[in-house]
């Protein structure tokens, strides 16, 4: 006997917004997106391809291509975090000087 699967509860406007932005971030892989969203890869990019101008998903799909980053399985193994070394850090609404 199959047991059903939870529906998805549906998307806001500003998960949306993040989830396209995790999307294009280059460390966040698509695990954190579905831990946090529930949204597998397959779903993240249809989401992306509904959502984008067919331009920026073409450029995206061609970046994303062959990312080791993306995905957990193929990252180094001293890449820990999602965020970069290289990014400012933000407090209290401003974005510290390095």
């Amino acid at each position: 006997m199959k047991v059903p699967e939870k529906a998805p509860q549906p998307l806001s406007a500003a998960d949306v917004d993040r989830i396209i932005e995790m999307g294009w971030e280059d460390r966040t892989p698509f695990e954190a997106i579905e831990a946090q969203f529930g949204l597998a890869e397959k779903d993240v990019i249809a989401l992306m391809r509904k959502m984008m101008k067919a331009s920026s998903f073409r450029m995206w799909r061609k970046r994303m291509t062959g990312r080791s980053t993306k995905h957990l399985a193929l990252r180094a193994d001293d890449m820990d975090g999602f965020k970069s070394n290289q990014q400012r850090a933000i407090s209290m609404n401003k974005i510290s000087k390095r």
